[in-house]
């Protein structure tokens, strides 16, 4: 008892912040001080524009990057990552508000929450190394194309339609403004993004995201355009916290939106921290602990109100860009986000909407790498499939749907490549020193196959198929030193195969079956078929000479008749 209760502390202290992260913090505050103020004066125009087009508001928005944020920075396992809302995990939660509201959504994200610290629990962080590049690349690429549509009735100054597809919302929107165009907002949004793309460009260590918004604020204040609709009224300061918006009963109906946001939070996050590791040289997240800090992050953020977070690839990449070298800056951003909420709420909320749409429009045409798209496309026909059907998939279904689409497909090409590699070969025997006359009298009657590669369900039914087409013959080895591995459905085929040659009155001989493959074999019973009258031997050379003596005691051989193997 006393060994379980000590194996269960130190998983979980391996969780906890410990001395290192102390340390790191201490090691140069002043570089992470000004790294946190530029990721703050970066992220406020992006949990603004996500929060507004999550449906639940700029506040929430807001409420997420602080609280989440704080969270994620002390609890998580990367000392670079900066977490809140996200472009991705919007796309998941506008059909939660359409179907189950603003109290659904916050549900689904403490529930989220929970099913993150339980795969911490579970040691579940080191699965996304399984990951393949083409789905990550796909999935991206996915959540950029929905991003962008998402802004579009944001950018033209239309209502929002109604609809739970991003193409039918998007057709709407357009619909929408060909009978009263808003050029105002379409000017405001072109502006902005025109703005943030070029400054990106030729100075990418200006915050121009937050610059433009200014800008466009400004304008809008001074020349008094109605048509360039605000964010509204903001709460000067967090809500306190709360569960009120729980409703037990509804927890069944929200189990598989939750999945997919906790799944969705743990991709995202998990992907961005391998992206800061790789910015880097000496930094390396711990997976397990990096869910942990998000599933925290997402039980406290709905009871201040905020919608669901993951880690933000572009936010992290600012905080690394600008000399980030403690969980310190993401800490930073959140607590100068904090201030913002409490000390600038009334001047925030002034901030066009066409703006914010032009923020999120230039941050998903940044999001798509076109370098590594055109590689990815170009390294083979199989990842460009995979690549192309993830994209597909998240722009036409749900973002989880697609990532399990990706892995199947990746699955599957992955093993139609892996039973291509297996191969079935004849091979000769050698004449050796035994005349021309002797050897064909051997070879009449002997034939040897050699099994290269894996012997698994992929490949297992072509194997059958060449072998039990064996040419009448007497005794047939089975030369197994070289196969890879074998599984159940491997070992049946081999069983079934034996089985049909006996029947045929071919004596099965094999040789060279590995200690490590013995158990699966056996477990069908093909190893005890195998070993019938002393049938199977240690190497091929035993084999040959077990075969010629089975022919010299069924008369069909002389006994001066011999082979030396091949």
């Amino acid at each position: 008892m006393t060994s379980v209760i000590s194996r269960a502390w130190t998983r979980t202290a391996a969780l906890l912040p410990g001395r290192a992260d102390l340390a790191d913090v201490r090691r140069d505050p002043r570089r992470d001080l000004l790294a946190g103020l530029t990721v703050a004066i970066v992220a406020l125009p992006l949990a603004l524009g996500f929060g507004v087009s999550s449906g639940l508001g700029a506040e929430a928005g807001l409420a997420t990057a602080v609280v989440a944020g704080a969270m994620a920075a002390v609890f998580g396992g990367s000392n670079l990552q900066v977490s809140g809302p996200t472009g991705a995990m919007t796309v998941v939660l506008v059909p939660i508000v359409g179907e189950h509201g603003p109290t659904g959504v916050l549900t689904v994200g403490l529930m989220a929450g929970v099913m993150l610290v339980a795969l911490a629990a579970l040691r579940a962080g080191k699965y996304m190394q399984y990951v393949p590049a083409p789905v990550v690349e796909g999935f991206t690429l996915g959540i950029a194309c929905v991003i962008g549509l998402q802004q579009i009735p944001g950018a033209l100054g239309v209502a929002k339609p109604e609809g739970d597809r991003v193409l039918v919302v998007t057709w709407r929107a357009v619909e929408e403004f060909a009978k009263s165009p808003n050029w105002t907002a379409v000017g405001f949004a072109a502006m902005v993004a025109a703005v943030m793309l070029a400054g990106a460009r030729w100075w990418p260590t200006v915050p121009f995201s937050i610059v433009a918004v200014i800008a466009a604020t400004g304008v809008a204040q001074v020349a008094g355009l109605d048509a360039a609709k605000p964010i509204g009224d903001l709460p000067s300061g967090l809500s306190a916290p709360s569960l009120a918006f729980l409703d037990l009963g509804a927890l069944g109906s929200l189990l598989a939106p939750a999945v997919a946001v906790a799944t969705l939070a743990a991709l995202e996050s998990l992907l961005s921290a391998s992206v800061a590791d790789g910015m880097t040289v000496g930094q390396k997240h711990e997976p397990d602990r990096e869910l942990f800090g998000q599933g925290l992050a997402n039980i406290a953020a709905p009871l201040f109100g905020g919608v669901p977070a993951t880690g933000a690839i572009a936010r992290t990449a600012v905080n690394v860009r600008t000399g980030a070298t403690s969980r310190l800056a993401a800490l930073t951003h959140a607590v100068i986000l904090a201030v913002i909420v409490f000390a600038a709420a009334p001047l925030v909320s002034k901030i066009p909407l066409a703006a914010l749409a032009g923020v999120l429009l230039a941050t998903a045409v940044r999001m798509v790498e076109v370098g590594s798209l055109r590689a990815m496309a170009r390294a083979t026909r199989s990842d460009a499939l995979i690549l192309v059907l993830t994209a597909v998939a998240t722009l036409a279904l749900d973002l989880v749907y697609a990532v399990i689409i990706g892995l199947l497909v990746a699955g599957a090409l992955a093993l139609r490549a892996v039973a291509k590699q297996a191969r079935f070969d004849q091979v000769p025997l050698d004449r050796g020193d035994h005349s021309a006359e002797e050897h064909a009298l051997l070879a009449e009657h002997i034939v040897a196959y050699r099994i290269d590669g894996p012997l698994f369900f992929a490949a297992a039914h072509r194997f059958l198929l060449e072998l039990t087409e064996v040419a009448d013959v007497r005794v047939v080895i089975l030369r197994m030193s070289r196969v890879s591995t074998v599984d159940a459905t491997g070992a049946l085929v081999l069983k079934d195969a034996v089985e049909k040659l006996r029947r045929r009155g071919i004596v099965v001989m094999a040789s060279g079956i590995r200690s490590g493959q013995r158990q699966v074999l056996d477990s069908v019973g093909a190893l005890e078929l195998l070993g019938q009258d002393g049938r199977e031997y240690a190497t091929t050379p035993d084999a040959i000479r077990g075969a010629r003596e089975h022919l010299q005691l069924a008369g069909v051989l002389p006994h001066s008749a011999g082979a030396t193997p091949a």
